[in-house]
Order: C-alpha cells, then sequence, then structure tokens
C-alpha cells in the first residue's frame, strides 16, 4: 500500500446553484399580495489550501472525487435559499496544480496560499427579483447554474534550497541523518529510499533543508530507476551537491563516471515554469551551483579513491569536501559551504526586485459584442450556432417546462441582438438555430415573435405568443354555426313539448326568448365575420 504519493489527478466540481421560487404572497384580506419568491443559494466552491499539517497527497490518492455542497432552493415569503458550504482541501507546501493538458494553473507556496479549482455554480433569481413597472407577477423564476467541475494534476515539490542527488548507496540518506534531525531509512541494498527525505540543517545563523533523489541511475530520463520521477522536489532548490561513493564494492564503477552520468541525467530532465527566479525564468538542475561530496571517505580504499579523484574534480571546477556519515568527518565545512550558496541565492532574491506584471485597465468596449455565430449544415440543411457567455447562461436558467419562461429568454436575446445578427448572416424563418456547442438548445426560429409578453394578458405561467392558435376557415365556422343552431332548435322543440304536456311556465318562456336572441346575435356575427372576407352570404344560405 502506497504511503508516500506526490502526483495525483482530482476530480473536483463546485455546487450547483439553487432554484429560484415562483411565488405569490396571500394574506388574509389580501388575496393577492404581489410576487415573494426568494432566490436560489449560490453552490459551493472548491479551494485548495496551503497547510503546513498535511505533508503527502496521500488523502486524494484514495478518494480523488471531492465535491462541494449545492445551494438550496429559494421559498417563498422572500426567503432565500442556503449557500453551499465551501470544501477546503488542505495540501502541502509547494503543491503545484496543472490541467490535465500540463498547463500550470497555480504554484501553491506559502501557508494559507488558496486557489479556486472549481467554482460554484450562481443562484437562479425568485420570481420576486424578476418583477418591474411591466412585468408585475412573473409566473417564473430562473433556474440556478451548475457548479464548475473538471479533473485537475496535483504535483508536489518539497521546498528544500539543497538537492543531494547519486547513485542508488551512495550515501544521501545517511549524510541527511548525520547532518539533521532527520531518520530516513538505512541499509546496505540498493533503492533502500523509495520517497524524498527532508531534513532541516543548521549552520551558523543560516538554516536550511535539504532533500536527496532516490534511485537516480542512468537511464533514469527513460523511465529506469525511481530519480526521474523524484527530480520534481529539487526543482526549487538553489543547488545541488553530488554524493560520490567512494567506497564502492563494484569494480565497473568509479566517482568520476557517477558524475558524468548524473550529469548527463540532470541535463535531460526539463525544469517546467511552475517555479522560477526573480528573472522570470526557471534554471536547469545542470546550471545551478554544484558542491561536490566524496562520500565514505572512512573506509581505507574510500581515502585512497577520495585522494585519486579529487585533483581531477577541482581541475573541473567542482568545489569538493571529503565527508563521512559514519564518522561525521568534513560534515561542518560541507554545511557552511551549503550554508554559504544559500544565503547568496536569499539575498538575490531579496535585493533584485521581482518581476511584476503591471495590471492594465481597460474599460469596456460599448460596442463590444458579446455573441458570435457560426453556419454549419446538418443533413444537408443550414443550421447557425450561437455561442457567447451570455447566451449560453441564460439557456441554462431558463425552465422550459415555463411558457412565461421560455418568452423571457426570447426577449433577452432580441434586446441582445441576437435576431438581428441572425438576419445579416442570412438566416431564414424556420432554420434551426442551436444556442451553445454540441449539447446546446435546438430552436426552430420564428423571427415574428414581437416583443413585449409582460404587456399581454394572460394566464400566469404562459405566453400568449406562444400559444398554438389557427385562424379558423370559413367551412369550420359555418360547421360551427350549424351545430349551434341544430342546438337551439333541438332546445325549442324541447320547450314546445313541455308546453304541449302543460308545464309551460314564465321561466321557461324567458328561455325561448333567450335562446331565439342567442340565435339571432349568432347569425349576425357570422354574417359579419364573412362580409369581412369578401364573402357575401344571402339570408337562404344561412
Amino acid at each position: 500500500m502506497a504511503s508516500f504519493v506526490d502526483r495525483v489527478v482530482l476530480h473536483v466540481s463546485g455546487g450547483n446553484g439553487g432554484h429560484g421560487c415562483v411565488s405569490v404572497k396571500r394574506e388574509k384580506f389580501k388575496p393577492l399580495g404581489g410576487p415573494d419568491g426568494g432566490n436560489g443559494g449560490n453552490g459551493g466552491d472548491v479551494v485548495l489550501r496551503v497547510s503546513h499539517q498535511t505533508t503527502t497527497l496521500l488523502d486524494y490518492h484514495h478518494s480523488p472525487h471531492r465535491n462541494a455542497d449545492n445551494g438550496g432552493p429559494g421559498m417563498g415569503d422572500w426567503r432565500a435559499g442556503h449557500s453551499g458550504e465551501t470544501l477546503v482541501l488542505p495540501v502541502p507546501d509547494g503543491t503545484v496544480v496543472k490541467s490535465r493538458d500540463g498547463e500550470v494553473l497555480a504554484d501553491l507556496v506559502g501557508e494559507g496560499t488558496e486557489f479556486i479549482a472549481a467554482a460554484g455554480g450562481q443562484g437562479g433569481l425568485g420570481n420576486a427579483a424578476l418583477s418591474s413597472a411591466k412585468r408585475k407577477a412573473p409566473g417564473f423564476a430562473l433556474l440556478g447554474i451548475p457548479g464548475e467541475q473538471g479533473d485537475i494534476v496535483l504535483e508536489l515539490k518539497s521546498i528544500a534550497d539543497i538537492a543531494l542527488v547519486g547513485f542508488p548507496s551512495a550515501g544521501k540518506s545517511s549524510l541527511i541523518a548525520a547532518m539533521s534531525a532527520a531518520r530516513p531509512k538505512i541499509a546496505d541494498y540498493p533503492f533502500t529510499t523509495l520517497v524524498p527525505n527532508l531534513g532541516v540543517v543548521q549552520a551558523g545563523d543560516v538554516r536550511f533543508t535539504i532533500a536527496d533523489v532516490p534511485g537516480l541511475i542512468e537511464g533514469a530520463s527513460e523511465g529506469r530507476g525511481l530519480g526521474h520521477d523524484f527530480l520534481r522536489h529539487v526543482e526549487r532548490c538553489a543547488a545541488i551537491v553530488h554524493v560520490l561513493d567512494c567506497g564502492t564494492l563494484e569494480a565497473d564503477r568509479n566517482p568520476l563516471d557517477d558524475l558524468d552520468v548524473i550529469e548527463r541525467e540532470l541535463e535531460k530532465y526539463a525544469v517546467d515554469m511552475s517555479y522560477a527566479g526573480v528573472d522570470g525564468e526557471a534554471t536547469p538542475l545542470n546550471e545551478r551551483p554544484k558542491l561536490v561530496a566524496l562520500n565514505k571517505t572512512d573506509l581505507p580504499d574510500g581515502q585512497e579513491m577520495a585522494q585519486m579523484v579529487r585533483p581531477e574534480l577541482e581541475r573541473r571546477g567542482y568545489r569538493v569536501f571529503e565527508v563521512s556519515a559514519t564518522s561525521h568527518a568534513g560534515l561542518r565545512a560541507l554545511g557552511f559551504a551549503m550554508a554559504e550558496i544559500v544565503q547568496a541565492a536569499r539575498d538575490l532574491l531579496e535585493t533584485a526586485p521581482p518581476k511584476v506584471t503591471p495590471t492594465i485597465l481597460r474599460p469596456r468596449a460599448v460596442n463590444k459584442t458579446e455573441f458570435t455565430i457560426r453556419r454549419e449544415e446538418r443533413n444537408l440543411e443550414p443550421l447557425f450556432r450561437v455561442l457567447g457567455d451570455k447566451p449560453e447562461k441564460w439557456v441554462i436558467q431558463t425552465d422550459f417546462t415555463n411558457e412565461e419562461a421560455i418568452g423571457y429568454l426570447a426577449d433577452r436575446l432580441n434586446r441582445l441582438g441576437v435576431e438581428n445578427e441572425l438576419f445579416k448572416v442570412g438566416a431564414k424563418p424556420g432554420d434551426t438555430v442551436v444556442i451553445g456547442e454540441e449539447d446546446g438548445v435546438v430552436f426552430d426560429w420564428e423571427p415574428t415573435m414581437m416583443t413585449g409578453a409582460e404587456l399581454l394578458t394572460g394566464p400566469r405561467g404562459t405566453d400568449l405568443r406562444l400559444a398554438d392558435w389557427e385562424r379558423p376557415t370559413r367551412a369550420e365556422k359555418r360547421e360551427d354555426y350549424e351545430d349551434r343552431k341544430a342546438a337551439k332548435a333541438a332546445a325549442r322543440d324541447e320547450l314546445e313539448a313541455e308546453r304541449r304536456a302543460g308545464i309551460w311556465t314564465e321561466s321557461s318562456r324567458r328561455r325561448a326568448a333567450g335562446a331565439d336572441a342567442a340565435h339571432e346575435s349568432t347569425r349576425a356575427a357570422v354574417a359579419s365575420e364573412e362580409a369581412a372576407e369578401g364573402d357575401w352570404a344571402d339570408d337562404d344560405n344561412l
């Protein structure tokens, strides 16, 4: 089972916004007190926060799916829904956040540093917030917007000032244990260290951290060994210390060849821009200040080997220290040399002005286009795709089971200029219009729809512009007239039968007179409609 994880893929999703509420205030003696539907609450964010209490990404390795709370729906009596609680995920200091494509999104260094990995969705407005002087009692509300979701990659890069590199069993863990209070695992076989080790060293007034890279061997850049996977932990270091094994028992190895192999592997490693210096550039590992520690000089063969290779190393320009992790010989001098490099790097950070990108404030353009229309073709038919933050957001907020909400969306799109732009790009009535990408909402465009639904009278939640109303034909009107005439004749026959049966009453006489009056009114209405259409009918036909 893994006990140290320095790279995970995290699936995060912000909370969904709550839906707005449709409600009308109703009290005694005040049955229609106006709309009082509250707004929906905003969804919670997923936030990454640096915490010194966290040293590994192991928790996210076992539970990679993290979701924030959803916002609550609005309620009547102007009560807003509750906002979703923010989900705070603690991460170690030095965590780099990347996208799936490798783009660096954030470099989290320093206690309390935060990054919003997934923002929560916005809550929908209730009908109280949508009311206006013209639309006094909206019968609809806006839906909440779903929260952001996606995959991010977390990579842990330890905060170390000095990096110890070398072949397996060169004594890197032993040096850390001898120079600091760290107690890494130490054994007499290769690849003992499976995770990077950190130690804090005090040299005079300078305190710094050292870290080792386990398992760095020849071919690490092609995936051999473990070192290339852990080199990210020393990308922030100020200097590199080559730990060379002078007491190796392998006949085909010597310190100079080990140094050449490690230098080639460091050269092949590409440092990304997640950590850069004051000049905005990241220095490659092989170009940073270097020291050489000839380890295991307490052994007889080790002392002879160190004296043999030291002149060649100094000729190459290295500062060489003969040390022993067992007897602690030479460790004090090596510690002060490390502190000197670290202090110089810190002074450079303090004196050099940081590279700051100036903030440029640009006013919003008056004629800025909030959307674009792309002409496509589907099944040999034209298709017009409307893309833009506002139109796509408005579609998500619309309840398509409510006619009034659909009419409100049409008004918003018309005010934004979508209809005029469709005319310009050649759209015709009946053409297919899609708002959004592949999963967008599909409409059959009807440009003749007039705006101003708030001025039309109709039941709440309906829009008369969307009603299925067709003008009857002359044949349908004549058929309807004949049906009503037959019904009235049957009613008169029934009254006549009652009269003959001796149950004629004054109320029956009035009903008969009312039926005759309704009949004459219907005849006049039909004659008026047909006269307006230019189709004059004589009394015999009626």
